[in-house]
């Protein structure tokens, strides 16, 4: 099915995704394809598999986003 992917809607692709959660190749292509589909200028969040130091970088993102909030 990962031939379709870039056939899918958006909602068929999460659907696909939550589906294919513990297959990690199914998964990422599912999750490329959805990521590719996002709006230039949104405001980036990285994928975690694309950081060097995925824990402590999420870590600082998420305490940059506590600190905006207070």
């Amino acid at each position: 099915m990962t031939q379709n992917l870039h056939q899918m809607t958006n909602t068929e692709l999460k659907q696909y995704i939550s589906k294919h959660r513990n297959d990690e190749e199914a998964f990422r292509a599912a999750l490329e394809v959805l990521i590719s589909r996002r709006d230039p200028d949104a405001a980036y969040q990285p994928y975690p598999f694309d950081l060097a130091d995925p824990e402590g970088e999420v870590e600082a993102i998420l305490m940059n986003k506590i600190k905006q909030a207070e």
